[in-house]
């Protein structure tokens, strides 16, 4: 079999706490490979955002290790080769939306058409009308989807979503959806931390986090 896209091994993470250490995981296991889509499940405060902090190399865990194409993510350039849209977007209020979504082509060239893909991602998610205007200009569920395609438009390897359609109404969330179902398809690693059953329809495999490791799929 080939070496998965990402990989955890034994991932302990624990927080401080007036009352004692909160150990969120506990010696967590994961394997994604290229082109499949995994959601992950769980209540709140239950660990999501922060392995997919860990995941995408933003934190570091206590012990254990994350691989992305079999090399230590400490050693691997992640702002190309692992996107993350977060729950804190983190768009630049400066830049319009089609310059936030240019970005991440900007800084890693790969000879592809910029204004071209960007239109096509922005009206991919229904709001290409929005791309002159700024963040502070438009709702945060617009916001979140000006987000997303930022994260995709470099065609990372692995994308990582924390709660891709918390703030999208309904007639959002389909072009979402087809977006990650798509990003897959083109052979990333495609992982969603959410609530939403709707997110959890569309994917290859769903785990659910529970006592700091992943249990079995979901019905």
């Amino acid at each position: 079999m080939t070496e998965p896209a990402l990989r955890a091994v034994g991932l302990h993470r624990r927080f401080a706490h007036p009352s004692g250490d909160v150990e969120v995981l506990r010696g967590l296991e994961l394997q994604v490979h290229a082109g499949e889509l995994t959601t992950v499940a769980g209540r709140s405060g239950s660990g999501k955002s922060a392995l997919l902090a860990l995941l995408g190399g933003f934190d570091s865990p206590d012990s254990g290790a994350v691989y992305l194409d079999g090399v230590p993510i400490s050693e691997a350039p992640p702002w190309h080769t692992c996107a993350v849209l977060p729950q804190a977007l983190g768009l630049a209020n400066e830049l319009t939306v089609a310059e936030n979504v240019a970005l991440p082509l900007r800084l890693r060239p790969t000879g592809e058409d910029i204004g071209a893909r960007v239109r096509e991602l922005l009206g991919a998610l229904g709001i290409g009308e929005l791309a002159e205007r700024y963040p502070t200009e438009v709702s945060f569920g617009q916001q979140q989807r000006v987000a997303l395609a930022r994260a995709v438009s470099a065609r990372p390897k692995v994308l990582l979503t924390d709660e891709p359609t918390a703030h999208l109404d309904g007639a959002s969330i389909g072009p979402v959806l087809r977006l990650l179902r798509g990003c897959a398809a083109e052979g990333a690693a495609v992982i969603a931390a959410t609530h939403d059953d709707r997110v959890h329809e569309i994917a290859d495999r769903r785990v659910r986090l529970l006592d700091g490791v992943l249990t079995a799929a979901l019905d």
